[in-house]
């Protein structure tokens, strides 16, 4: 046997020294005992090492009825809603925003980082198609008016739903207003691009019904500035120049008896039947009253030389009445107060013949306000003797359209203007007076859409049952089903 030289002894006691290393590397500290410390080899290990595996990333996954948006730069929540707003159930952006906040954790920055993700809830899986709720026309409308920038805010969001809270059961919005503005999203190659207020009609009637709410759609009808200032041949014009005519001086119409104006009108209002609107609310049916009316120039004077203004009038609500009336919806007409009286003046120049006109539609809505009877019957200040002129109109409105089976729902004054006295009482004595002398319900004006006095008066009358209003509501309310479906209540729903 072979000795061992002294190098072959020196490896073989590194080898061993070296293997009791790894040993004792690999034998953990025992429970409750300083760990051993752990000796490192300086060369790497004959098998490379398998490295950790990376822990998953979270993802952010939308729940259904909502979307994932990915934020890009400049991003911010209040872009994102308005980008959004059209394809989800919110009424306005500022609601889409708070939502969109509080979906996502409370989001407390206005602006987005590039990359984050966006949970947008509320997503709509279709377009919302709305219908009418159907009425009697002798249904009692308690109405307040707004604007249609109004009441597509979010101040016209909380006007509603006060007016619902202390007793209030429609609401009236513009679709047209007096300087021809189209607050609705209405192709027609009179109108051409226009920026509306409502974005999207159907999902703000669903809104009023859900709070059962009759949606009442207004069309200033004649007086357009705008039409007249895109289409001149369009206007009323003056003898003298043959240019466009102006009440006063200031103020344009469109010609009421232009074949192309009342057509042009009747699609409107079309428009807003089909958007689920339960009446359509015509205002500014007449010719101008004032201004020169000697130089005031008509298409009926050529065409239909034997006609008067009032016949231009009645004609186009016949068209108008046989083509909204199949659609379901009710069709009421604002005319001047002063024509309870009659007057030849007043009939020549607006050319509103009550019983004529009472005809063609379903309500009339006098604009009784007492303000506006100044010189007559003697009373210097008759802003302050609502119980006088209301009383006194509404008993002649009454007696001019008796046999017609028109409802008399008067427009009433819900602003100070001329008045000493105006208060919630104020309100409560247009209401009753109203009432008592045959109306069927009321519409509350305010140009401002102000109406804190008949929030006041609200609730004091409707404590009172019967004295100064029946109390009328939907006798069943829009079920869930049938908004989400888009269709119309069962007939039993519709009062008799």
């Amino acid at each position: 046997m072979r000795h061992l030289g002294p190098a072959s002894l020196l490896t073989i006691l590194f080898i061993s020294f070296g293997l009791v290393a790894f040993e004792i590397a690999a034998v953990p500290a025992a429970s409750g005992q300083a760990a051993h410390p752990k000796l490192v080899l300086t060369s790497k290990p004959s098998t490379p090492t398998v490295p950790k595996a990376a822990e998953p990333s979270l993802v952010t996954v939308a729940p259904p009825g909502s979307a994932l948006y990915v934020a890009k730069r400049g991003d911010s929540i209040p872009l994102v809603a308005r980008h959004y707003l059209s394809q989800t159930s919110y009424l306005t952006s500022s609601e889409l925003s708070d939502a969109i906040r509080s979906v996502n954790g409370d989001f407390r920055s206005t602006f987005l980082k590039a990359g984050q993700p966006v949970i947008i809830p509320g997503l709509l899986p279709m377009p919302i198609v709305e219908k009418s709720i159907p009425v009697q026309r002798d249904f009692e409308v308690r109405a307040v008016y707004l604007t249609g920038l109004m009441a597509a805010s979010d101040r016209g969001i909380r006007i509603i739903r006060h007016w619902r809270e202390v007793g209030g059961n429609a609401v009236v919005f513009d679709i047209k207003d007096s300087d021809g503005s189209v607050t609705i999203p209405f192709d027609h190659p009179l109108l051409g691009s226009h920026r509306s207020a409502f974005h999207d009609l159907p999902k703000f009637i669903r809104f009023l019904h859900s709070q059962n709410m009759h949606a009442i759609a207004r069309v200033a009808i004649f007086r357009d500035q705008r039409l007249v200032e895109t289409h001149p041949e369009l206007a009323v014009k003056s003898h003298r120049t043959g240019q466009t005519w102006r009440e006063n001086g200031k103020l344009v119409w469109t010609d009421p008896s232009q074949p192309k104006v009342q057509e042009y009108d009747i699609a409107l209002a079309k428009k807003a039947a089909e958007a689920g609107a339960d009446e359509i609310q015509f205002d500014y049916v007449r010719f101008p009253a004032e201004g020169d009316q000697k130089d005031a120039s008509f298409v009926f004077q050529t065409e239909h030389p034997e006609w008067h203004r009032s016949d231009a009038i009645v004609e186009f609500l016949k068209h108008a009445y046989a083509a909204l009336h199949p659609t379901g919806v009710l069709l009421s007409l604002d005319v001047f107060g002063i024509m309870a009286w009659q007057r030849p003046v007043d009939l020549a120049h607006t050319g509103q013949d009550i019983p004529r006109m009472a005809k063609y539609c379903d309500v009339l809505s006098p604009m009784i306000y007492p303000s506006h009877f100044f010189g007559m019957d003697g009373i210097a200040h008759p802003g302050d003797a609502p119980e006088h002129f209301i009383g006194e109109s509404m008993v002649r409105f009454e007696s001019i359209t008796k046999g017609s089976g028109v409802v008399i729902r008067p427009w009433l004054q819900a602003f100070r203007w001329r008045t000493r006295t105006y208060s919630p009482k104020y309100i409560e004595a247009q209401v009753l007076t109203a009432k008592n002398k045959g109306g069927i319900g009321f519409l509350f004006w305010n140009a401002a859409n102000d109406y804190s006095k008949p929030y006041v008066a609200m609730p004091e009358m409707r404590a009172t049952k019967g004295q100064f209003f029946r109390g009328d509501e939907q006798s069943t309310s829009v079920r869930a089903a049938d908004l989400a479906a888009g269709t119309k209540p069962p007939a039993e729903s519709v009062r008799p």
